[in-house]
């Protein structure tokens, strides 16, 4: 694995050397080429200049910030070098925070963190140590492609886990969304809905994750290129049930699921609450 960014961690007199690595496997994405519909020729583009119409090389392009309708401020590579931020070589841990406290609307793109050489390894591993240890996680930040982020520190396994995390400002609010308000739930559905969701509770582990799409397209092109025709299957059209009744059958079904001792519980709860619910039908 080549790492990305070689630098420091340093909190208050303690600084450790280390190596950024990409956590992502960009190898795992399937991507497409945009052809020529009439002889399947690659598409080009071209860096075309939109004043004099001109076709410009790499070369020739610079950097520019419009400060005003038409008017540009040229930043050259030697002008962003001479900023000097601590944070190019160096990841300054501000704080340690709890976990909870970061908004998951923050968290962004995952790197790993390894040390820099034999020397750096004992003072690494009572970082990660100390992180699992006390809960904690840590707050820098780091440029990376030349670009300054925040980051969160936090232990996985014997090394570090890197989340460059957005600030606060780029987050819109949840507020905006429309007809969020007055929004609540019945009672004896959220009673029910519980016990669904209690239902149907696992290990995180035994969740199976898989992208299901990307298998589909892979098979999707071998029959292109086999010949086959690609045939859909369409998804029948489930009627719509009343709410109630809806998790009531997901909850026996969940039930089936389980252990006996489990579904027995789970049925005493749904035929109670059944109760309840035909008690205040028959009140109203």
């Amino acid at each position: 694995m080549r790492s990305i960014w070689k630098g420091h961690i340093r909190f208050s007199l303690v600084t450790i050397p280390i190596c950024i690595y990409n956590a992502i496997e960009t190898s795992e994405s399937i991507s497409f080429n945009q052809l020529h519909k009439e002889d399947n020729g690659r598409i080009g583009y071209d860096k075309r200049c939109k004043k004099c119409e001109k076709i410009v090389k790499s070369d020739d392009i610079v950097k520019g910030y419009e400060y005003e309708p038409d008017q540009y401020v040229i930043i050259e590579n030697e002008d962003l070098a001479k900023l000097k931020l601590k944070s190019t070589k160096v990841i300054e841990i501000e704080g340690f925070v709890d976990a909870s406290e970061v908004p998951a609307t923050l968290y962004d793109t995952p790197y790993f963190a390894g040390p820099d050489g034999d020397v750096a390894a004992k003072t690494f591993a009572l970082l990660c140590a100390t992180l699992k240890d006390s809960g904690k996680l840590g707050i820098g930040k780091v440029v990376i492609r030349d670009r300054e982020s925040v980051v969160l520190i936090a232990p996985e396994g014997n090394g570090l886990l890197l989340y460059k995390l957005r600030y606060p400002n780029e987050i819109r609010k949840i507020t905006e969304v429309p007809k969020l308000d007055g929004l609540t739930a019945d009672k004896d559905q959220l009673k029910l809905a519980k016990t669904l969701v209690d239902s149907m509770a696992k290990p995180f582990s035994e969740i199976k994750l898989k992208d299901t799409y990307k298998d589909a397209v892979k098979d999707l092109i071998k029959a292109k290129i086999d010949g086959k025709e690609v045939v859909s299957v369409e998804e029948k059209e489930k009627p719509v049930v009343d709410i109630m009744t809806a998790i009531k059958q997901s909850i026996e079904n969940a039930g089936k699921m389980k252990k006996p001792m489990k579904k027995a519980t789970g049925a005493k709860e749904v035929e109670a609450v059944a109760k309840t619910v035909k008690k205040k039908k028959k009140a109203s």
